[in-house]
Formats: C-alpha cells, structure tokens, sequence
C-alpha cells in the first residue's frame, strides 16, 4: 500500500483532516488563516507491507517545491525501498541506510534541488519486524511510545538538527552531508510510532513539546480520533505553522533485550 501527499496539492488551511494508509494514519491541518498562514509546506511519503512500514515526513520553507520534489523521487523509487524492506531485517536495515544516503547523493537529484525554491526537513522512518529505523535531516521528530520505554521517560528517538536541509540550500551538497540515523529494537508488545512536523511541538499555547503530553491523547481514544484531536487541538488553538503527523501501531512478539542480571 501506497500514498502520498504535498501542501501544494491541498492546503488544508483552517481544515483538519485524517487520512489512513493501512495501518497508517496521517493527521493534517495546514494552519490558521486568521493567524496569517496562506500556504502548506508540508508533505509526506508512506508505504505499507506484511511486517514493515516505510514513513517520510516533510516540512518546507520557503515553498513546497523542494517537499513535492522529494516525495516524487521517493515514488519513482519505491520498487528498489520494497525490494529492500521484504529482505530480513539484518539485511533490510543495511541496505536502507546505504540507499538513501545514495538517494540523496545522486547528482541528477542534487541538480534538480538546486532548480527549486526553498528546502525541506525531511525525516525517514522504517519499522521492519521489530527494529525501527530512522534517517533524519532537520528538525522534524519522531516519537515512541512503550509502556517500558515511558517508565524511564524515553520517547523521542531522533536529534531535531537545525540549520539541516534537501532542496535549494542542501546539506547533502556540503563536503560532508549531514544527518543523522539510528537503530531502535521494539519491546515486546504494542508500540506506538508517531512522526510530526514541527508545527505540533512548537506552539505556546498546547502542551506537545512534552511527548508524554502527545501519547496522553490516545489513551481513551481509538488510534484514528487520537489523531483527529491532536489536529483538533492544532485547529482550535489557531496555530500558524502547518502541521503534519504519521502515526501507526505495531505489535512484537519477541522479548526485547534485557540486562545480564534480571534475565532468569
């Protein structure tokens, strides 16, 4: 399964809406026109298979050409990301990171930022079996929310780096591109993966820079109108920036790794 979505298709200004790509589920709402925003920056990229999930989340400046941009080079390539996430994770996990620091390396990709107006954060994350990976260039975040992780107050996942981009200014044109990746094995249960844009956590007048603060939404709610209130909430406090989330469950059956002296 397959979708994708960029600000310049539909802005989403003063309008939320929740979108579901298998067990996906994308939340928009393009900002407060009475706040001043008149356009949508953001975008995203997702695809689905039996034990993986492939997310990318986008947040422009300037314009949504350098978002639409990217999003359409991840959909020419999305053969070669499938190819790669059915391997075996030890494999999978490998070979990702390699593609997509070739991926954003290409000449012809870089020539073709440098013809667009503005820049993109932009935040990859895969999940296949019971690793997460993540590839991160910007200030986007992504959060993880399990019962054992949040008793030891450990949610966010990735570094927001500021001053990182792909489009028109590029860090992947410096001699040394710069980003960041990780690894994380998943807990034995159901854990919860949540990507945002930083339209969510940087208004003033809601509580989400606290990412207990955004799992907390979910708890009496269904996945679906956890996500609808957190736009919901975007909405009603008239925030400016745009604001995107991708957001999804996924359920492990194996142990998760344990220190030496309280494994019986």
């Amino acid at each position: 399964m397959k979708d994708s979505w960029a600000g310049s298709d539909h802005k989403y200004l003063d309008e939320t809406a929740v979108k579901t790509i298998g067990p996906i589920t994308a939340g928009l709402f393009g900002g407060s026109s009475e706040s001043g925003q008149t356009k949508n920056e953001d975008g995203f990229f997702v695809m689905t298979g039996d034990d993986w999930e492939f997310a990318v989340i986008l947040d422009g400046h300037k314009s949504a050409e350098s978002t639409t941009l990217v999003m359409k080079e991840f959909d020419k390539h999305d053969d070669p990301i499938r190819t790669i996430l059915c391997k075996q994770p030890s494999e999978a996990i490998k070979q990702l990171q390699e593609f997509l620091s070739a991926f954003f390396m290409n000449p012809d990709f870089l020539s073709s930022c440098r013809r667009v107006q503005g820049e993109t954060a932009c935040l990859i994350a895969a999940r296949k079996e019971k690793y997460l990976f993540w590839f991160s260039i910007g200030d986007c975040v992504l959060h993880l929310f399990h019962p054992e992780l949040a008793a030891l107050g450990e949610y966010q996942q990735n570094h927001r780096s500021f001053y990182e981009w792909v489009g028109q200014v590029n860090t992947f044109d410096l001699s040394v591109p710069c980003f960041s990746s990780g690894v994380k094995e998943l807990r034995k249960g159901t854990s919860h993966i949540l990507l945002a844009t930083d339209g969510l956590i940087e208004c003033p007048d809601l509580p989400y820079v606290k990412p207990e603060a955004v799992f907390a939404e979910f708890r009496q709610r269904t996945h679906e109108d956890g996500v609808l209130h957190l736009m919901t909430e975007a909405s009603r406090a008239k925030i400016l920036d745009n604001c995107t989330i991708l957001s999804w469950k996924a359920r492990v059956e194996q142990e998760g790794s344990m220190p030496s002296d309280l494994i019986k």
